[in-house]
């Protein structure tokens, strides 16, 4: 008998980043020096993953109360050790309902139920490991989109450092490094029906099908 082996959830907060490539961030740039911000942001803009997101492998994505489709942002997550430094890293879909806004987006579009995507295991490693990484988004088997961290406009080190400057990550806690969009400032859809597969090399592949609600 093959033994039972628990899949991997966080046991922390989990926070994404916002505007963290550069293509989304230049898209935005014209509008981000009107109301009610006036300015562009100086500190890394975040946001939470709740609890009620949090999907393991191998769950279904239920699309609810007259949802039709989802974004899918496929993302690097940076897990927090003991000793408050990076100790390994996940590869996750954080989907949203799609909304006009990514700079402030309502919680109701994020932070839905299983609205997080979650792998079997995490990899183990330091942030310099995955400096270059290059994530595949698949939709049905297609490649929809690759996202290069080379693209980020705080690489790995500098996110970390400042976050750091207004917040103490805690050991279990997991910061998505941001999500990048199309050339036209959408991201890759799916709908009911749809097998969605998020990898990368040396990481578990996140695979999730999506259902309609009964």
């Amino acid at each position: 008998m093959t033994p039972w082996t628990p899949t991997w959830q966080p046991n922390g907060t989990v926070y994404g980043t916002l505007l963290n490539f550069r293509r989304e961030w230049d898209l935005w740039s014209p509008r981000m020096t009107q109301d009610p911000h006036k300015a562009a942001p100086q500190a890394p803009v975040l946001y939470v993953k709740t609890a009620n997101t949090f999907s393991p492998a191998g769950q279904d994505l239920l699309l609810q109360d007259g949802v039709t489709e989802v974004d899918i942002g496929a993302t690097l997550g940076l897990v927090i050790g003991e000793d408050g430094q990076v100790a390994a890293a996940v590869l996750l879909g954080d989907w949203s309902v799609p909304h006009a806004s990514y700079y402030r987006p309502p919680v109701k579009f994020r932070c839905r139920d299983g609205f997080l995507a979650l792998p079997q295991q995490v990899t183990p490693g330091q942030v310099q490991d995955w400096a270059a990484l290059q994530l595949q988004v698949r939709v049905n088997g297609k490649v929809v989109q690759t996202v290069q961290l080379s693209d980020l406009m705080r690489d790995l080190p500098t996110l970390l450092a400042d976050v750091d400057e207004f917040m103490t990550l805690q050991s279990g806690d997991v910061l998505m490094v941001g999500t990048d969009c199309m050339p036209d400032g959408t991201r890759p859809r799916a709908k009911a029906g749809d097998r969605v597969e998020i990898s990368a090399p040396g990481f578990d592949t996140v695979t999730t099908q999506v259902k309609a609600q009964a």
